[in-house]
C-alpha cells in the first residue's frame, strides 16, 4: 500500500458515496487508474464495505451509555452466554473484551433514560454470571465514527 491507497482510502472514510471521477481528482489520478485500485483495496479486504450514517436522535438512539462489566467467572459457557446475548441486541453498538478491568466495556444506544434503564434491568442484568456493573453517561462527544451528523450539536 503506497501513499496513494492511503490517500484513497482517507477520502473513503470520510465520503464512502464519492463519485470515482471526484475521488480520482481529490487523489490526483485518473479515473481508471483510480478505479482499479479501490477494486483492488476491496479485493484484498483493505475496504470491507460501506454503510450509511444515520442520525442517532432519527432512529432513536440518541441516549448512549458507555456500559462496564465483569464476570463471576470466564469459562468458556459464561463467557459465550455473555458475548452472544449481548452480540445480538441492536441497542449495543460495541462490544469490547478487554484485558484488565473491567472484563468489558460495551456502548449502548437507546432513546433515553427510561429506554436504557429497561434495557438494563431486563436484557442485562439477567445474564447469568454478572457479577457488577457500572454505567457511564458521556458529557460530550468529541470525536467519533458516529459524531459526523452531529458536529456542533454536542
Amino acid at each position: 500500500m503506497d501513499a496513494t491507497d492511503r490517500a484513497i482510502i482517507e477520502v473513503l472514510r470520510v465520503d464512502g458515496r464519492i463519485s470515482n471521477v471526484a475521488l480520482a481528482d481529490r487523489v490526483n489520478l485518473t479515473p481508471g487508474p483510480c478505479l482499479r485500485r479501490v477494486q483492488r483495496l476491496e479485493a484484498d479486504r483493505v475496504v470491507v464495505g460501506y454503510r450509511a450514517e444515520l442520525d442517532p436522535d432519527a432512529v432513536g438512539q440518541g441516549f448512549e451509555v458507555f456500559l462496564d462489566v465483569d464476570l463471576t467467572s470466564f469459562d468458556s459457557g459464561s463467557v459465550g452466554r455473555f458475548e452472544s446475548a449481548m452480540a445480538d441486541r441492536q441497542e449495543v453498538i460495541e462490544l469490547h473484551r478487554m484485558f484488565g478491568s473491567p472484563d468489558y466495556i460495551v456502548r449502548i444506544a437507546v432513546a433515553d433514560r427510561a429506554e436504557y434503564e429497561a434495557f438494563l434491568t431486563e436484557r442485562v442484568l439477567t445474564i447469568p454470571g454478572i457479577l457488577k456493573v457500572a454505567s457511564r453517561f458521556p458529557m460530550k462527544t468529541l470525536k467519533s465514527l458516529r459524531s459526523t451528523v452531529r458536529r456542533g450539536r454536542d
